[in-house]
């Protein structure tokens, strides 16, 4: 039997109201009828009955003729985010390294593409610091999206190399004048998050040896030995 007949049939209309879902993103909460069937390619009366279903879900709801998420979609990544082990032990890690470090700290997980921010830990002493939302979908040459691909397997590239060796990855320039370190967090052997320092680049040093890059790892580790991790490699000083 081949690959493709043992998979499973796609309900074409779950696959649909999916992919209308997914249309919606931080940058764009609001988008209008035409605007998510011409992105779709339905036509209007099939862009209608989906996005009808859908508000009858409460998973979608309109306003003036501008649809957004609706109030299900909460409920929904709540329950999404209490099963997220990580998340639930993370809190502490992330107040001491903001402690530690003065910078906000942001965790992600891995959304099958890119990074996503699932839980931001600020220094609100800080006079001036970096703002980052939750829900956040983050580029793969960020610095996390770096980190997630060295460990999900991308091969071939010499920086993911270096990502794997280090335990870390600085970010390209993603926002003029940010910078952002990020470390792997593992639960048994597969990484399952990131944890990273977000600042600005005169106050962000993103070196390897450095006391900043010391301290992340140190709370990286100690989160992923909580979700059950055991360090096999050997150590390298």
């Amino acid at each position: 039997m081949s690959t493709q007949a043992a998979e499973a049939p796609v309900n074409q209309s779950v696959e649909r109201a999916a992919r209308m879902l997914g249309l919606f993103s931080v940058d764009e909460p609001e988008l209008t009828l035409s605007e998510l069937t011409s992105r779709m390619g339905l036509t209007k009366a099939t862009g209608h009955r989906y996005a009808t279903a859908l508000r009858r879900a409460g998973l979608l709801r309109a306003s003036n003729g501008v649809y957004s998420l609706g109030p299900r979609v909460v409920e929904l990544a709540a329950a999404a985010l209490a099963g997220l082990g990580v998340i639930r032990v993370a809190e502490p890690y992330m107040l001491r390294l903001v402690s530690e470090t003065g910078q906000t700290t942001v965790l992600s997980v891995w959304d099958g593409e890119a990074p996503v921010v699932v839980r931001v830990t600020e220094n609100h002493e800080r006079l001036v610091r970096i703002v980052v939302a939750a829900g956040s979908r983050l580029p793969p040459d960020s610095a996390q999206g770096q980190v997630f691909r060295a460990f999900l397997g991308e091969n071939g590239d010499p920086e993911l190399e270096a990502v794997r060796r280090d335990q870390l990855a600085a970010n390209a320039v993603v926002v003029e004048g940010v910078t952002a370190v990020a470390a792997p967090v593992f639960q048994g052997e597969q990484i399952v998050a990131t944890m990273a320092l977000v600042g600005t680049s005169a106050t962000i040093d993103a070196e390897p040896a450095s006391v900043m890059t010391a301290a992340l790892r140190d709370a990286a580790t100690g989160l992923s030995t909580e979700l059950g991790f055991v360090q096999n490699r050997k150590e390298t000083r």
